[in-house]
């Protein structure tokens, strides 16, 4: 028995063709450093609430949903970078690597600055706390708070394209183990802040905003002096015309990437303005509850976009077939996980937070289905992503992303938090038939026009 169990355990670990080789290990190192990245984001949660309260603590998340917006002015140049590099490396094009990762380095560092300067100039003329909703909770200006976080993402947002780097090289494990070592950093900071100080919500926000920044700032250092060395930035590779290419491939990624980030980021800002931002820790517990089959369904996807790339770079359509079958397969398998979440999410919700915050069953519900549908639909954007065909999938983006803020409004009016995810439902599963019919297109080889685009 244990000679067959060794022998199948071999034959998964070193069977197979070497992209799919590639694609298990990572997957397999990445469950393990999510792994510890789950259990750390939800000690984070009770810890957070119990150090500040839990209208501050909906606050912040606000003030963190508006800040990543700002990540969609990376003009997908990140997402480039990483399709350019993975195309480069499948075709043995080295040499224009060096120059892809300088220049995107540069243009993210130019858009950082002036995101900042921009921010902060306009934004000094708006009233944060009345824009926010913020009536009670603090009785300060939250204007500094705002920069603070501002600051620390516009730095981390310029040091970013080492994750598309490693990904690029089918290593996602090691992107997974940086956003680890953050929130490993952020669970030390917030646990000394409520041993020596009292409840802050400043502190907060630079124990939270810049102990990632730390991290990003030391990966960088160690990679392009380590692994990375010959491919490291350098100054005299910057060639801003080489940015066209990049955003050649980048620029549908941003108006998807915008798409995506008001289709999720605007429920908090949406349900602050409308219902308080004490609601908005209600929606955050349960979306961080559900959001294990984002982790979990994210951690197997991940690897397969740059293997997508590769792929179709060999016009390699049988194994694309071979790799979607087993996708809607895994599909299925997080959606009964999800059920059962959904079945114990009441008795969860105590054990874990002690009836600080109070989960409604019908929200629990709707996050459910809404992430069994996401699934869904990531299985077919990453693919189509990887594949570079993104013009059909940046026009129902974009619909949909434009839906989504007048649905969510009229739903959360008439039936409380829940509706902002009854319409993300709605739009995610029209998506779904659409980015299906596609992909099966365009991998059996019929896809023609717009659909090949």
């Amino acid at each position: 028995m244990i000679s067959y169990l060794k022998s199948k355990v071999q034959n998964f670990w070193n069977g197979g063709h070497e992209r799919t080789l590639k694609i298990k290990r990572n997957i397999i190192y990445t469950f393990l450093i999510k792994g510890g990245s789950v259990v750390i984001g939800f000690v984070l949660i009770p810890l957070t609430i119990g150090y500040v309260d839990k209208e501050q603590y909906g606050i912040w998340v606000t003030i963190a949903s508006l800040v990543l917006w700002m990540n969609t002015f990376d003009i997908g140049l990140s997402n480039g970078l990483r399709n350019k590099m993975a195309h480069a490396l499948a075709m043995g094009e080295k040499d224009n690597i060096v120059k892809y990762i300088s220049t995107t380095y540069a243009l993210l560092f130019l858009i950082a600055f002036a995101i900042f300067g921009v921010f902060f100039i306009v934004g000094s003329f708006f009233n944060w706390n009345e824009l926010l909703n913020i009536k009670n909770s603090v009785s300060y200006n939250i204007w500094p708070i705002i920069l603070i976080a501002l600051g620390s993402f516009c730095v981390q947002f310029f040091l970013q394209p080492i994750n598309s780097v490693l990904i690029a090289t089918h290593q996602p494990f090691k992107s997974s183990l940086i956003m680890l070592l953050g929130q490993i950093l952020t669970l030390i900071l917030i646990y000394l802040l409520t041993l020596f100080t009292h409840g802050s919500l400043f502190l907060l926000v630079f124990a939270v905003a810049g102990s990632p920044l730390l991290v990003f700032l030391f990966a960088n250092i160690y990679y392009f002096n380590t692994e990375f060395k010959p491919y490291a930035p350098k100054f005299s590779h910057i060639d801003f015309g080489s940015g066209r290419s990049l955003l050649n491939v980048g620029g549908a990624f941003f108006f998807i990437q915008m798409g995506v980030v008001i289709l999720n980021q605007t429920d908090n800002i949406i349900i602050t303005r409308t219902l308080g931002p004490d609601q908005v820790t209600t929606f955050n517990v349960a979306y961080k509850y559900f959001s294990l089959i984002s982790v979990i369904f994210g951690i197997i996807l991940t690897p397969y976009w740059s293997a997508f790339t590769d792929a179709t770079a060999k016009n390699d359509w049988d194994w694309m077939k071979n790799a979607i079958r087993k996708m809607r397969m895994l599909w299925l398998y997080v959606s009964i996980l999800a059920v059962l979440l959904y079945a114990f999410s009441d008795i969860f919700y105590k054990l874990w937070l002690h009836n600080k915050v109070i989960v409604p069953d019908f929200l629990s519900l709707t996050m459910a289905i809404f992430v069994i549908t996401a699934a869904w639909n990531a299985i077919y954007t990453s693919s189509l992503n990887g594949m570079g065909k993104l013009r059909m999938q940046l026009i129902i983006v974009v619909i949909t992303a434009i839906l989504n803020v007048p649905l969510s409004v009229i739903l959360i009016r008439l039936v409380g938090v829940p509706g902002t995810v009854i319409a993300n439902i709605i739009l995610v599963f029209l998506m779904n038939i659409i980015v299906t019919y596609q992909v099966n297109k365009v991998i059996n080889q019929k896809a023609k026009g717009i659909w090949n685009k």
